[in-house]
């Protein structure tokens, strides 16, 4: 079926934001007077189930389970207030991301961002990195009940452009996209350079692995133009 739009995550599909997620685990740690600071290398292992996975997950590593819960409320303010600061300060996007938005585009796909990021910081980044004109939908780890890996902000992209999921195909950088896209019924596409959890990209049940978001558009545009020539060689329907 040919596609009419994609959801693309954010953190580890466009942008790499591990040193911005570091300084700001870092500065919480400070804070709140925890040791030892957090590397990029543990931090990445945590990425990819929202923010408050992640401090969970690093309070767990320096403290027993009741004091982690019982620091855990202080410890999300206080990294929320310190990445708020730095958000987008230690980012890069990824090679090819800004051309293959545009060949997605220029393919006739309608784009959506969903990630499990605070949707406030997921839309600062897209703004600072000219990025906000591709997605008129966008939604964050906050704007649903329920986050990736539920289908939930998924199926709600779809509808906010009108799309059935079938229609559609979910591009990121982790399993858990592509365990939402899946169960969202849509076609799912996984680029190799993220996160995803410290695990090989390879481990994902994904319909591919695209190299960039340049090379996902390459790939969406061949399938547009098969379909359209195998329907210019079939033959009539007779009457």
């Amino acid at each position: 079926m040919r596609l009419k739009a994609a959801v693309v995550d954010l953190d580890g599909t466009m942008v790499d934001t591990a040193d911005d997620f570091t300084v700001g685990i870092n500065g919480m740690l400070a804070e709140i007077g925890a040791a030892p600071p957090a590397t990029r290398e543990e931090v990445v292992g945590y990425v990819g189930k929202g923010s408050e996975h992640l401090i969970r997950s690093v309070l767990a590593a320096r403290f027993p389970t009741e004091e982690t819960q019982a620091r855990f409320e202080t410890a999300l303010a206080a990294y929320q207030a310190h990445y708020a600061k730095i958000n987008g300060t230690h980012t890069r996007l990824y090679p090819d991301v800004e051309r293959g938005l545009a060949a997605l585009r220029d393919a006739g796909l309608q784009l959506a961002c969903v990630t499990n990021k605070p949707r406030r910081f997921a839309v600062e980044l897209l703004e600072q990195y000219g990025l906000a004109r591709y997605f008129p939908v966008v939604f964050g780890g906050d704007s649903l009940p329920r986050k990736k890996p539920d289908p939930e902000p998924m199926l709600a992209a779809c509808a906010a452009m009108g799309v059935a999921p079938h229609e559609t195909v979910a591009i990121g950088d982790s399993e858990n996209d592509a365990l939402a896209g899946r169960a969202a019924g849509m076609a799912t596409l996984t680029v190799p350079y993220g996160y995803n959890h410290g695990m090989a990209v390879q481990a994902i049940k994904s319909d591919g692995i695209v190299p960039t978001l340049l090379a996902a558009a390459t790939f969406i545009a061949k399938h547009h133009a098969s379909l359209e020539a195998t329907s210019a060689t079939s033959p009539s329907p007779t009457t």
